[in-house]
């Protein structure tokens, strides 16, 4: 279960990664998911930091810091991406304890 936590929580970061740099780029994308920080702070700096803590955190999905704060980030940048590796965080939490 941890393999696909890693998994999933790699190709999220990925896409949270692709399509921040979609949006510093200013190719107009419409996506059915929005990130809570998109009302306060540009959604393209933000969310890049955020892809890559979760590319960078895949690594360690099974340990429970890590589990948290990919849950956490996976929440925070929205998206499909944050939506995978919201699923990711919790499967590596459940991994752990499992």
């Amino acid at each position: 279960m941890a393999r696909i936590g890693y998994v999933l929580t790699l190709i999220g970061g990925l896409i949270i990664i692709a399509l921040s740099a979609a949006a510093l780029l200013n190719f107009p994308l419409s996506l059915p998911f929005h990130s809570p920080l998109s009302g306060y702070f540009g959604i393209g700096v933000i969310t890049l930091v955020l892809g890559i803590v979760a590319v960078f955190g895949s690594r360690r999905v099974n340990e429970l810091v890590w589990a948290v704060v990919l849950m956490v980030v996976g929440f925070l940048s929205g998206g499909i991406g944050g939506l995978l590796t919201l699923v990711g965080g919790l499967l590596g939490l459940l991994s752990r304890y499992a």
